[in-house]
């Protein structure tokens, strides 16, 4: 099971076995609508777009379109979309997905931005890679941004993982990010004790997901986990059970002390707060200015992959006000 179904099993139990908790969160949604600080939301997201669901499975990026692969001195694979020249948009992907998640996402954006997607190091396609580190996947895109793009983009997005990549760079401060977006990235460590048993967990299930594909479409039944499991069957080949038990240990030892940037937004679905209000709460502290979007009936990432014109609404709609 990649990230998004760890966190789908993850709210299943919470559900389930902390009922009190979990209507609670419910009977107060209305204290988390959109402050002087909070980006406004769809009032409803019931069905994937139909632009998400006719195009996620029948697009494929090697076919249908030119994009170059750029191998930096670090070996981090980045794909870059759209017309040179145009404002850069850097989509960082989660963990145990590939950057062709962000194939509908990228469909209706990279006509107006030129795009780079990052292929983050153990869950590449065709290329088999190892997850190092949180702080060294952060400095090879650092370099590879300063190198290619003056140290400038117009927007950011990381997703989970990818969100928390971004957080380090940000925490870094030596690249110039006007809009940058934190799609419920984890920037909390968990307590010693739980990191390891958690994180054999987390690799057992992304085995079953690579395994028994069918069985688990078969239980879920939604495009939503369709997406995750295909995503699944496609970089584990190339990074296996290590690069997950290396990933998940990175992400669950790692504390954001600090971050900078121009404008911060932190986007959560109420389907995974319990995770993720603490970190948010934890980036508020950090950086007041920070803005947070709280999306109904949204689960890890599914706003990406069932609304990909939501998330490129958003993103036009920041880089509008910069320019």
């Amino acid at each position: 099971m990649n990230e998004g179904l760890s966190f789908c099993f993850m709210s299943d139990i919470f559900n389930k076995h902390l009922q009190p908790y979990t209507q609670n969160c419910a009977n107060t949604r209305q204290s988390h609508r959109p402050s002087s600080t909070q980006t406004p939301y769809p009032r409803h997201f019931t069905q994937p777009s139909k632009h998400c669901i006719s195009r996620y499975h029948l697009l494929n990026p090697y076919l249908i379109r030119t994009f170059v692969e750029i191998q930096d001195a670090e070996n981090m694979k980045i794909q870059t979309f759209g017309p040179k020249g145009a404002p850069t948009i850097m989509l960082i992907p989660g963990l145990g997905v590939s950057y062709e998640i962000f194939t509908p996402l990228v469909d209706i954006l990279e006509e107006r931005f030129h795009i780079v997607a990052v292929e983050v190091d153990g869950f590449t396609l065709g290329t088999h890679t190892n997850f190092s580190s949180i702080d060294d996947q952060a400095a090879q895109i650092i370099a590879h941004i300063n190198t290619r793009y003056g140290g400038h983009l117009a927007c950011a997005y990381g997703l989970s993982l990818g969100g928390k990549i971004l957080s380090r760079i940000l925490e870094r401060g030596e690249l110039t990010i006007d809009h940058a977006i934190l799609d419920a990235a984890p920037l909390l460590p968990l307590p010693r004790w739980l990191v390891g048993p958690l994180r054999h967990l987390q690799a057992l299930n992304v085995w079953t997901c690579y395994h028994w594909t069918g069985f688990w479409r078969w239980v879920f039944h939604s495009h939503y986990f369709d997406v995750l499991l295909e995503e699944c069957r496609k970089v584990y080949p190339y990074g296996g059970r290590r690069a997950v038990l290396d990933g998940y240990k990175s992400v669950y030892t790692n504390r954001l002390n600090s971050i900078s940037g121009n404008d911060i937004h932190y986007w959560y679905g109420t389907k995974e707060a319990f995770v993720a209000k603490s970190q948010a709460r934890h980036l508020k502290a950090l950086h007041p200015a920070a803005q947070i979007a709280i999306f109904p009936k949204m689960n890890h990432g599914e706003l990406l992959i069932d609304h990909p014109e939501e998330v490129a609404r958003r993103i036009t709609e920041l880089t509008e006000l910069t320019n």
